[in-house]
């Protein structure tokens, strides 16, 4: 179980069976199926040249329950959004990151990297909740720390700052996005 949720919040919580979220958890099963977990153990290796065969086996126990965890992730955050009346705000970012959760071409792209290609995907997903959760209130109230730094060190550096300027860029446009509505709907009253 990820430190970021109760075991309650985890298994109290059903994915959608249609829709993007469906889509998203066909992607994560088809990684699976085409040799995800030797995949994902090798990236791993490849990006902590230190760990342990045994430790490169936990690793990655826990990178596929994060990446499994996403569509829980997403389908609580609109769940969220709903209830809060924050849709117009939250949903034009969660749709950023499931495009490019189905994007078959990414930064690690799942095609022919299988479980690992999901890497960047998750972490793009959890970057964009954590930085929901820095509002002036808390969104989820889920501690997103541990999954960031232990997706970070698997993908490197590099590629993690494209992502967080990629979910720093969608929070701006939809910032601009709702100022221009707002505009707008200021003029006519």
């Amino acid at each position: 179980m990820l430190p970021c949720m109760t075991t309650e919040q985890h298994e109290s919580f059903e994915v959608p069976t249609t829709g993007t979220l469906a889509d998203i958890v066909a992607i994560i099963a088809s990684a699976k199926a085409r040799g995800g977990q030797e995949a994902l153990e090798r990236h791993i290796t490849n990006a902590l040249p230190e760990a342990t065969a045994d430790e490169v086996r936990e690793a990655a126990e826990v990178a596929t329950e994060v990446i499994e965890s996403v569509p829980i992730f997403l389908a609580r955050a609109r769940q969220e959004a709903e209830t809060r009346g924050l849709n117009s705000v939250v949903v034009p970012l969660l749709e950023h990151t499931e495009r490019y959760y189905l994007q078959p071409i990414d930064l690690i792209p799942e095609m022919t990297q299988g479980l690992a290609g999901l890497l960047d995907d998750s972490y793009l997903v959890i970057r964009m909740l954590q930085n929901l959760e820095r509002g002036p209130h808390n969104f989820l109230d889920w501690d997103l720390d541990y999954p960031i730094r232990f997706l970070q060190r698997l993908i490197g550096g590099r590629i993690s700052e494209r992502l967080d300027h990629m979910a720093m860029d969608a929070m701006e446009e939809v910032s601009g996005e709702l100022s221009d509505l707002w505009l707008r709907i200021s003029h006519d009253a």
